[in-house]
């Protein structure tokens, strides 16, 4: 008894050291959730420069000289945006439409026509939109020029994945998306897998409409999504303070 009692004093006072610090489960539930807070903030950060530096690199691109197509490329994506000028005939045999295009609240197709070039390659030219008919039975018409045509516009890579109800191939006038790859498949044509988005006009499409807007990279979006993760990290930790820490800091 006599140990007992010269003991109880000492855990007496390591019981209330003790009942001093802050609770375990809640500053652990705090800590985690900092953590998983700002990984998701660098993250967006991250993914935000990342699209910084590109949307950079394609306005470099977009402000170069326009130039002929190169011979060989092994990544046609470093060739995106570039403005290019290229020569050869159209073959209007295998020009097609792509559905499902609005322009300034009008809906139409966009008039995509195989380019052969002088060097015997052959690349897909987006020509324009144009308005649709009055009915889907009645497509509208936008004959190519005929003969050597000198073809100004910046190179684009249309997208490989897209959603889709069925498989589409172009076999006929109209096609639901652009996919050279399907394009080759379907016609027998070797076109490059690349597009070039007319920018002047080829002869006889005055009336065709050469508005390609910029892509949206979502930088603004990446931006406010990091703001908001960095906001919950910083508020766990007001929360924590407050609730956690303010009581034990200030007791009556």
């Amino acid at each position: 008894m006599a140990t007992d009692e010269r003991i109880a004093p000492h855990l007496g006072g390591g019981v209330r050291a003790l009942a001093g610090w802050p609770p375990v489960l809640p500053t652990f539930a705090a800590l985690v959730a900092v953590a998983l807070f700002v990984t998701a903030g660098n993250w967006q950060r991250a993914r935000l420069e990342a699209k910084e530096s590109l949307r950079a690199q394609i306005d470099a691109a977009s402000a170069a000289m326009p130039t002929p197509l190169p011979a060989n490329v092994d990544d046609w994506t470093t060739w995106r945006f570039r403005p290019v000028i290229v020569t050869g005939s159209f073959d209007a045999n295998h020009q097609i439409l792509i559905d499902n295009r609005v322009h300034a609240g009008t809906v139409g197709f966009d008039v995509v026509t195989p380019l052969v070039l002088d060097d015997g390659r052959v690349v897909l030219v987006n020509r324009g939109f144009i308005a649709a008919g009055p009915s889907r039975a009645v497509l509208p018409q936008a004959t190519p020029a005929d003969g050597a045509v000198a073809v100004r516009g910046r190179l684009n890579v249309p997208a490989g994945h897209y959603f889709e109800l069925g498989r589409d191939s172009p076999v006929g006038p109209v096609s639901q998306h652009l996919d050279p790859r399907r394009y080759a498949d379907a016609t027998g044509m070797p076109v490059l897998p690349i597009l070039i988005e007319a920018t002047a006009p080829t002869g006889g499409d005055e009336a065709l409409i050469r508005d390609w807007p910029d892509p949206d990279f979502g930088i603004e979006r990446h931006r406010i999504y990091m703001v908001q993760w960095y906001a919950f990290a910083a508020m766990a930790l007001v929360l924590w303070a407050w609730f956690v820490l303010r009581p034990r800091l200030f007791k009556p």
